[in-house]
């Protein structure tokens, strides 16, 4: 028995838990750049500049609620404490959603990645592959998934920095005519506010990430939370933009659509050689499937929490000798395949469950700060955000809400269409007693004489 708790109670240490939501915040420097690119033009790195504003507004935010109330579960979490339990179920039944959307796109684009590479690969049957392998090792235990997601997350970053060297290498030994022609170039989307006010819009997805350690607080050593966020916030804040002023001086504006899905590959081959394409997309491949199991990890805190609270059924609570809840791991999975196969691997709907999703646990937990400052004002707390600060990072949260139903109305509707069951399930759950009791007296009715 001994030997089973030491094992549950190994903690994870500030790389292992960086890594782990790193992969997932950080993966998204392989396509934000050419998203924010496509709506703001020459602005796009000003607009990736205004989203780490937002983000470090929103580290205080984590840090002053996880330091008040540190247990898994994120915006769910605070929200129990504050509001109501109904309220709560709302935020979690939102983060499963984004973390469902999370794992089958990854999944699925870096199999698109590699089938770059093995041209005669099946991308469907290669992402349920992935799926199925990062399931298995969610269930060998937090510590062995830790280390592989270290081992991802040190490729990326290496991979991230020498693109940036080879930019700015390719930037001092040739001339600036391409920067002279981009910052000429008119603007598609009208003024200069415009274009950031879209731009930004599309470079909040580049945070999607930010919110997964909260999830999984307990497994990680003391004073390790606030550090996580620390050091996402320092990566994205100088990889994105950094990358994105690249491609200003290095491509024409004109062809980033072309090769928008693949951009950074590209950009390496042109500012480093084949080589580096190759570097970049093995890495790609990498890293997305990091974001995999950032979502096995994270997805399978919040349902434990959800558990013990009685949301969900005790179903979930049995664990295996590494103290690992295999049954929530299975049941995640077995939700990411049938989406797959429902969507056919066509997850362009899906992109939008997992736009809205994570927009709205982040505005959740910022209104969960708020309640926590009203409600439960004498909870210690390492780190207060002010009032103010909180408001602002709420209203840019809205703000890039309805900048991504002006760019994807349609994947907006889908949203609903995903979320609607997923409440309808919760609420059952939430109800099941008085809904067992009223089919029982309608039983009684029907067949007593």
């Amino acid at each position: 028995m001994s030997e089973v708790q030491k094992i549950v109670h190994k903690k994870l240490n500030e790389l292992q838990s960086t890594a782990i939501s790193g992969n997932d915040i950080s993966s998204s420097c392989l396509y934000v750049s050419a998203l924010t690119i496509m709506y703001a033009g020459q602005y796009a790195w000003l607009s990736l500049l205004i989203v780490a504003v937002v983000l470090f507004l929103f580290r205080r935010i984590y840090v002053e609620v996880v330091g008040a109330l540190p247990l898994n579960g994120g915006a769910y979490n605070v929200l129990l404490n504050t509001a109501s339990k109904r309220t709560a179920s709302v935020a979690a039944t939102l983060t499963v959603l984004s973390y469902m959307a999370t794992a089958v796109i990854s999944a699925s684009e870096a199999m698109h990645y590699l089938n770059t590479l093995l041209p005669w690969l099946n991308v469907i049957i290669a992402t349920v592959v992935v799926l199925l392998i990062f399931t298995l090792l969610t269930i060998s235990g937090i510590g062995e998934s830790a280390n592989v997601a270290v081992v991802i997350f040190l490729i990326h970053l290496v991979s991230l920095t020498l693109l940036v060297l080879a930019g700015i290498w390719f930037i001092a030994t040739h001339d600036l005519s391409t920067l002279h022609l981009n910052w000429n170039t008119p603007i598609k989307s009208g003024g200069i506010i415009t274009a950031l006010f879209l731009g930004f819009s599309a470079a909040m997805l580049g945070i999607s990430g930010f919110e997964s350690s909260a999830n999984f607080v307990e497994e990680q050593e003391v004073g390790v939370f606030p550090k996580t966020l620390r050091n996402m916030w320092g990566i994205v804040s100088f990889f994105n933009p950094a990358l994105a002023l690249i491609i200003i001086f290095v491509l024409p504006l004109s062809t980033v659509g072309e090769h928008q899905t693949s951009l950074l590959a590209y950009l390496g081959e042109i500012t480093g050689g084949k080589w580096l394409a190759y570097f970049i997309s093995v890495d790609a491949v990498l890293v997305l499937c990091g974001a995999v199991l950032t979502s096995f990890v994270g997805v399978s805190g919040l349902v434990n929490r959800m558990t013990l609270d009685r949301i969900l059924p005790n179903f979930f609570l049995k664990q295996n000798k590494r103290g690992s809840h295999y049954r929530i791991a299975i049941a995640f999975l077995l939700l990411c395949v049938s989406i797959l196969f429902v969507t056919a691997g066509d997850l362009t709907s899906l992109a939008g469950v997992y736009t809205f999703s994570f927009l709205s646990v982040m505005a959740l937990f910022g209104i969960g700060n708020l309640l926590l400052k009203a409600k439960r004002r004498k909870l210690p707390r390492p780190i207060k955000a002010s009032i103010l600060s909180v408001l602002i990072a709420v209203t840019f949260i809205i703000i890039a809400f309805y900048g991504n139903i002006l760019l994807n109305e349609d994947s907006f509707f889908t949203f609903l269409k995903y979320l609607f069951p997923a409440l309808l399930v919760v609420v059952i759950m939430l109800n099941r007693t008085l809904i067992i009791r009223g089919i029982i007296a309608v039983l009684d009715y029907l067949y007593k004489p």
